[in-house]
């Protein structure tokens, strides 16, 4: 088959190719649910049949023949080529098949990489993966029409099933491997007669029957069984957890490094009173987690006493699998980059109206000033109206609900106290006033923003989005200013506590707002180099949410350790920030970690939005209105560290954020606001 898609020249699409658009359930954005063993067998046996097809090799039941060790020009092949040509033991297919099937995800992320780069794939935030629209032509018939290339695949293989037509090899690798995986009947519909159909072409080809036959005895042999050999999991001393320094200052995310380099990535803690506590810690656990997540751990155990607080049930952050990908695919345009860079007038506006009020001389509570200016601008942007006079009694009791139903550190019934309640009820009045605000004549000429397309989704599809879940959606709106407020706290103090990089920030600031308000576009990271490597690294040492929930759904084995079904882990992947073989001398604040060669984000332990499905949905929007506003208070004030000697500590519970002693002292207004 050859594919077609302008300006990407045409190229053949490869077995692997073929396979993992197969494979893919858009509905889900990832691969049927096939078992990991499974899967890497059959990609691997793919990348051997297309060799097959190439003639660099060929295969028979019984062995496997190199033919032509020149280079097909392709990596992913002839990284496996390399290996089979530099073998010099005659080896069988399945032997190949074993030997290489650890290298399967490797296979697989540049055949999603190549697939995106042809326009046939498109990527999501959170590893996902979805179809493109692409014109495709076939060689075969000489004829091209219009549609996706995997709709083509399917469509070419479902002919052969159910048409009885006569399957060239490539088809009929494609069903050997297919049906070796036992996905056939998630994608079509099949009577036994189809199934006599699918057994009947795999029998059709030598090449296809011994690859399907070696992955076949693969998955039946012994390493599908789970290894023996796993390792007991440590626990940590209650002595040493209570002496660690980074526990003393709050520093949750120095304190899992500390404990993972003592004990290992995967470490239990056994609090008094509580239930045992297992800990994913480093670069390793944090790519199993990106990687396998999905297959092995979810969400809804433990967020759902939180979110029946709010009356919800099945919002975003306790959704996993189909219908998380579903509501998350729909929510992002909401919370993407884009619609941000669509309104930063607004922006620009609401923060200076905001720092207007701010007075020369006086000092402000760090976390309170940063939240409240966020919130500022988050509000109207999000759900079109001003909400600063209910934003503390909302903040109060989203952390309360955290600390009872995530954390349980506190008691239920605090949740019931005469000040909850007034709260609880201030709550059903934002809901009205959104939903009265959001009629069609009233959002005439008005920017499409996140109620929008909420209450769009709730009268589109109202068991989706139930009117139950309209309390906590709309006033996660809100609960983004703390999240964002308090990685701004963090932000101004890095700023105001190191002169030389704020004389930096500034430089770029004033460069930027020298010819009035910039539009979107000159926030590229050029124009401002050093801020964004300084948000960079503010984020590395300073992350909001250090540490992640799940519940262990299958059976798992991470870095050799056996984590039975019903753990609840605790995913502490901000650790790695922490970690000297991630990050050299960790605890120093260095902005040039993020130039080239050094690259030190470029790795699985860089994790300050989490990791996998569930990673931050808008991050590109965070990056964005970070900047913005840091940029904003550098152009127009100079701010102090208050006491001038504060020796920064963390609040970490529910979430990371500024110790409640910091203050922000405004020493100067450089340029006046006109606002």
């Amino acid at each position: 088959m050859t594919l077609t898609s302008e300006p990407v020249a045409t190229k053949q699409l490869t077995l692997p190719d073929e396979l993992v658009l197969m494979l893919l359930n858009e509905e889900s954005g990832y691969f049927h649910q096939v078992p990991g063993w499974h899967l890497n067998c059959a990609v691997v046996g793919a990348v051997l049949a297309e060799l097959s097809l190439l003639s660099r090799i060929d295969t028979d039941m019984d062995s496997l023949f190199l033919l032509d060790s020149t280079e097909t020009g392709n990596p992913i092949l002839d990284s496996i080529l390399k290996e089979i040509t530099e073998e010099s033991d005659q080896r069988n297919a399945q032997y190949w098949i074993e030997r290489l099937a650890p290298r399967a995800e490797s296979i697989v992320d540049a055949t999603l990489e190549r697939l995106v780069e042809l326009k046939i794939l498109e990527y999501h935030e959170g590893e996902f993966w979805t179809l493109s629209r692409t014109a495709w032509q076939t060689e075969l018939s000489g004829s091209a029409d219009e549609g996706t290339a995997a709709q083509f695949v399917r469509t070419r293989i479902g002919k052969v099933i159910f048409n009885n037509e006569i399957p060239d090899p490539r088809d009929v690798i494609i069903v050997c491997l297919v049906n070796t995986c036992d996905v056939f009947r998630f994608m079509f519909q099949l009577e036994d007669r189809d199934e006599e159909r699918i057994n009947l072409i795999c029998n059709m080809d030598l090449i296809g029957r011994s690859i399907a036959a070696a992955v076949s005895e693969s998955l039946a042999g012994p390493l599908l069984q789970r290894s023996a050999l796993t390792k007991k999991i440590p626990v940590v001393s209650l002595r040493r957890l209570v002496l660690n320094r980074h526990l003393r200052a709050g520093n949750f995310p120095a304190l899992f490094a500390d404990l993972a380099e003592e004990y290992g990535p995967v470490f239990e803690l056994r609090p008094p009173f509580q239930d045992p506590m297992i800990f994913l810690a480093g670069p390793e656990t944090n790519r199993w987690v990106h990687r396998n997540g999905r297959m092995y751990l979810r969400t809804k155990d433990y967020f759902s006493d939180f979110e029946k607080v709010y009356g919800a049930s099945g919002v975003l952050p306790s959704l996993d699998g189909a219908d998380h990908f579903r509501l998350r695919k729909s929510l992002g345009p909401a919370y993407s980059r884009g619609r941000l860079m669509g309104q930063l007038d607004q922006v620009y506006k609401d923060a200076r109206t905001h720092m207007a009020d701010w007075t020369v001389g006086d000092s402000y509570p760090a976390t309170r000033m940063c939240r409240r200016m966020i919130n500022a601008q988050l509000s109207p942007l999000m759900i079109s109206i001003d909400s600063q006079d209910i934003f503390d009694d909302l903040t109060v009791f989203k952390e309360r609900a955290l600390n009872v139903h995530i954390l349980k550190v506190l008691p239920k019934f605090m949740l019931k106290t005469p000040s909850m309640k007034r709260r609880i009820k201030i709550l059903d009045q934002l809901v009205e006033k959104v939903q009265s605000g959001h009629t069609p004549a009233q959002r005439v000429g008005s920017p499409r923003d996140l109620a929008d397309d909420l209450l769009s989704l709730h009268a589109s599809d109202p068991q989706f989005v139930p009117e139950t879940n309209l309390r906590f959606v709309l006033s996660a709106a809100l609960i983004a200013s703390v999240y964002l407020g308090d990685a701004f706290s963090f932000v101004l103090y890095a700023m105001a506590s190191k002169p030389d990089l704020y004389k930096e920030i500034r430089a770029e600031a004033d460069a930027l707002f020298a010819d009035g308000d910039p539009d979107a576009g000159a926030f590229r990271p050029q124009a401002i180099d050093v801020t964004h490597r300084f948000l960079m690294e503010c984020l590395r040492v300073y992350p909001i949410v250090p540490v992640s929930l799940r519940t262990v759904m299958n059976t798992c084995v991470v870095e050799g350790y056996r984590i039975p079904i019903g753990s609840q882990v605790y995913i502490a992947q901000t650790a790695a920030h922490y970690m000297s073989e991630v990050f050299p001398d960790p605890l120093k604040f260095d902005i040039d970690r993020y130039l080239p060669p050094r690259n030190e984000h470029r790795s699985s332990g860089y994790a300050p939005y989490g990791l996998g499905t569930h990673r931050c949905l808008g991050v590109g929007w965070m990056e964005l209105q970070l900047a913005v506003n840091v940029l904003l208070v550098a152009h127009h004030f100079t701010i102090e560290v208050s006491p001038p000697n504060f020796e920064l500590g963390f609040n970490p519970l529910p979430s990371m954020k500024p110790s409640k002693k910091l203050k922000f002292r405004i020493a100067e207004q450089r340029r006046e606001l006109n606002v």
